[in-house]
């Protein structure tokens, strides 16, 4: 049988994966306009489901250790990256990856920013949507308002860091979040795809790691419920809204979304796919012939 028409249940060896993982940058940018934003405000809501998944079981969070607690949030935040991949959309963060057909010359840095400006708006407003939805179904007050003081407690946390840990956290976020990107390349299956998801994603949410598109939705639940929740609530949580004065809408934009983008962007396009592109793709420096993907996936399975 030729082995170009074989079934395999393989997974793509990395050199394969590279080579796939350029032409799907290339597809990826040539999108048009409407599509490439439809699918990224349901790559935004996509997110934001994890997201209330996570805000939801590590609600009363006290009763168990802090790893533990972390874990299980993590774990379950994975359901967002598994919606965007498994149901098709498209993440700001994930497509950072696309510098890899960017360094290749395959597509140009105009074509690059187009589609990282469209699909960041999208995202952003995927996830205000939900964040917006989320308040109106007054899920926040469940549990005796214990929802809606984690969801609090959260946004709180993440506006209060300082740029420079903001930053670091960022870049190691989004490393993590492409090398899962970059594991889900190179499966053959749907389980394959969950299951290399989901230690990458829990590694970053259970190590406190910080995601641009995340925090779209964590930050804004907690400003909608800061602002609009009513006294029955507060008083339910013991607190009230003065007891968060540095959650605000210039703190979300400026003391965590900024720096978390610039470092999401650096590690995931930085650290992740301009290494794989160096190893990979790179024209070669030595005058040998680069392998084709499926040359390097036969040479693989041969050995």
């Amino acid at each position: 049988m030729d082995n170009n028409n074989s079934f395999s249940i393989d997974a793509l060896v990395p050199q394969a994966m590279a080579q796939k993982m350029e032409s799907v940058g290339l597809a990826k940018v040539n999108l048009g306009p409407l599509r490439m934003f439809a699918l990224a405000v349901l790559a935004g809501a996509f997110i934001a489901m994890g997201a209330i998944f996570a805000t939801t079981v590590t609600t009363g969070g006290s009763v168990l250790p802090y790893g533990v607690s972390k874990l299980l949030g993590g774990l379950v935040f994975s359901l967002g990256l598994i919606l965007v991949v498994g149901a098709g959309a498209e993440l700001f963060t994930g497509n950072n990856l696309i510098v890899m057909a960017w360094a290749h010359r395959r597509v140009s840095t105009g074509r690059l920013l187009r589609n990282w400006t469209i699909v960041y708006v999208g995202n952003f407003a995927g996830s205000l949507l939900t964040a917006a939805m989320m308040f109106l179904s007054e899920q926040y007050t469940f549990a005796n308002g214990a929802i809606g003081l984690n969801a609090l407690t959260i946004a709180n946390n993440k506006t209060s860091l300082d740029f420079v840990p903001a930053l670091v956290l960022g870049i190691f976020c989004n490393a993590l979040v492409c090398l899962a990107v970059w594991l889900c390349i190179g499966a053959r299956s749907a389980t394959d795809k969950i299951l290399a998801i989901i230690f990458p994603i829990t590694a970053f949410v259970a190590a406190g790691f910080e995601h641009s598109v995340a925090n779209m939705y964590f930050i804004p639940i907690g400003l909608f419920i800061k602002a609009g929740a009513g006294p029955d609530f507060w008083a339910q949580i013991g607190q009230t809204a003065a007891d968060y004065t540095g959650l605000t809408w210039g703190n979300f934009l400026l003391a965590n979304l900024l720096p978390v983008t610039i470092g999401n962007v650096i590690g995931g396009a930085g650290m992740v796919g301009l290494v794989y592109w160096f190893i990979y793709l790179r024209p070669s420096w030595t005058g040998q012939r680069r392998e084709e993907p499926a040359e390097a996936q036969a040479r693989v399975q041969q050995a």
